[in-house]
């Protein structure tokens, strides 16, 4: 883990595409903004497990809950 110290505006480059910058240092948490294109996903990182969790249990679907699924949305 590479570890930077930072001050109030100063930011960090990575790549030639994103770029973190401290935008407020409040008691004990930092606000960060980040610059990066549109198609780059950010999130927190508890929302990133979410949403691995959920993709993982997607995976795991059987087919039995494939077809009965699919009897229901039949009219």
């Amino acid at each position: 883990m590479l570890v930077l110290t930072r001050k109030l505006g100063e930011s960090i480059a990575i790549d030639d595409h994103i770029k973190i910058r401290v935008v407020q240092i409040k008691g004990k948490q930092v606000r960060l903004g980040i610059e990066a294109p549109k198609d780059t996903k950010i999130h927190r990182e508890e929302v990133y497990l979410a949403i691995q969790d959920q993709n993982q249990q997607s995976a795991t679907v059987t087919s039995d809950k494939t077809r009965s699924i699919s009897k229901l949305l039949k009219p």
